[in-house]
């Protein structure tokens, strides 16, 4: 599942597989600081891509997906923000590279596998400007018990400290916090879920 071929066919074979919102921690997070370039690692349909560019950022968006990708590109330009915006197909799992010395570097519910976790999100991480934030938001393993998460992949889910645990001494850890928020299930029933919520600064060169 963590293929370019497997994220394809998923968006393929949906009109839309997302809300079309922008994630409610980048809004909360981001929303007061000074707009310049950030990169949206994992970006899928592009919903936080056209929020950060309606607010003055410039902003790269990221996907294995090319289907995604495309999307994204649409909606971005449906909403006149075609030139505060571009795309760029990577494989993170894979080893591809990231746009480097961005302002803000935003990372939402990007899950992959255990042996490659550290190797993904340094490299999420070295794509920061000194300076610059880092935003990572997670699914919390305390999610296992919302019967919302498939328990086959349950080894995914990750506490802060995942992350903070690769952040060295030239990064100012804002937030590490484990928030929660109240979400609707298949019925329409409310569940409570756990975010890892990490917002870090790297220090100014």
């Amino acid at each position: 599942m963590f293929t370019r071929e497997f994220w394809d066919e998923r968006y393929a074979g949906s009109d839309r597989v997302w809300s079309g919102r922008p994630n409610p921690r980048l809004v909360e997070h981001v929303a007061d600081l000074m707009p310049g370039m950030a990169v949206d690692v994992g970006c899928g349909e592009g919903a936080d891509v056209v929020w950060l560019a309606e607010r003055g950022w410039r902003v790269t968006g990221v996907d294995v997906s090319g289907v995604a990708l495309e999307r994204a590109q649409q909606h971005a330009g449906e909403a006149g923000l075609a030139d505060r915006t571009s795309w760029l197909q990577a494989d993170l799992v894979a080893g591809d590279a990231l746009p480097g010395s961005a302002d803000l570097v935003s990372a939402q519910y990007l899950h992959v596998p255990t042996g490659v976790f550290a190797a993904v999100y340094a490299a999420i991480a070295a794509a920061v400007r000194p300076g610059g934030t880092l935003l990572v938001v997670g699914h919390h393993p305390a999610d296992r018990d919302t019967g919302l998460r498939n328990p086959r992949l349950s080894h995914l889910l990750f506490p802060p400290e995942k992350v903070t645990d690769l952040l060295d001494a030239g990064w100012r850890i804002d937030v590490a916090g484990t928030p929660t928020r109240e979400v609707e299930d298949k019925s329409g029933n409310p569940v409570v879920v756990t975010d890892t919520v990490v917002l870090a600064v790297r220090d100014p060169a």
